[in-house]
């Protein structure tokens, strides 16, 4: 028997590269906006077909997130959503509910921290999850009973195969995106520390709070450590997704709704 599987879109990750590729093909706004939604749309329809789901939700941003209080330069590079996509959002995020799939709209959360709190809510009441989209923060999350699925290479990135790409298991994962550093959210890491220096204290001791207390660490990467320590301790408190968030909804909010999927 199999056990009921809940479906849990990153909603914008999904529709921002939407709109990236139609973008090179529609010049006309109104035509563009039409395309992204039915593409949103027809992605909802072949993500439904992957698993029995009983349950599917698409996540949004909330307008703030705690992280820009902690660290107002958190993602301060990152370009603006295309004015056009802004304006025209709620239009293009009717393609979700059009397949079925509830959409969900927090008052100041990130959808990272939503997505990973219903994700540990849904263990707790023995639902696996899947989650949709591309960004390796939710890499952390992957256990036996959450999936991590990414639509644009048609794939589920599995535990052995995260593990083939870092060199480190997943529960690893936090402290070297926090040692290296994450330019794509403009979040620090540790000045002087790279990839492989990361790689190579990581495979020694473990962690982070076991090297620092190891006496055969390298003398120059001991110091680097010490010197950088707040900005690791910041960067890891960044990267490590929220699980203790009031959602305020129900796995019945979520029910797939079975008459619009047959009327679309």
């Amino acid at each position: 028997m199999h056990k009921p599987n809940i479906l849990i879109i990153d909603a914008l990750n999904l529709i921002r590269r939407i709109y990236a590729v139609e973008e090179k093909h529609t010049q006309d706004p109104k035509a563009l906006i039409i395309a992204c939604k039915a593409r949103v749309h027809n992605a909802c329809a072949r993500l439904l077909k992957l698993k029995r789901f009983q349950y599917a939700v698409a996540i949004f941003d909330g307008r703030n997130s705690w992280r820009y209080q902690y660290y107002p330069k958190y993602k301060f590079s990152r370009a603006p959503m295309p004015e056009i996509l802004k304006a025209n959002l709620q239009h293009v995020a009717s393609g979700f509910e059009l397949a079925g799939i509830a959409v969900y709209y927090p008052e100041n959360d990130e959808a990272d921290d939503v997505i990973a709190t219903l994700s540990n809510k849904v263990t707790q009441v023995n639902l696996d999850s899947t989650i949709v989209s591309t960004d390796k923060g939710f890499l952390p999350l992957l256990t036996q009973t959450v999936s991590i699925y990414d639509y644009f290479q048609q794939c589920f990135i599995e535990e052995a195969q995260v593990e083939k790409k870092f060199s480190l298991n997943t529960l690893q994962l936090i402290d070297f995106f926090a040692l290296v550093g994450d330019k794509t959210n403009d979040i620090p890491g540790v000045k002087g520390i790279g990839k492989q220096t990361a790689l190579t204290l990581l495979a020694q001791h473990g962690s982070v709070d076991n090297a620092v207390t190891a006496e055969t660490l390298e003398s120059k990467v001991t110091q680097k450590l010490q010197s950088g320590i707040d900005d690791f301790i910041l960067s890891k408190a960044l990267l490590t997704l929220r699980t203790d968030i009031d959602l305020g909804i129900s796995l019945r909010d979520l029910r797939i709704s079975t008459s619009l999927v047959a009327e679309s």
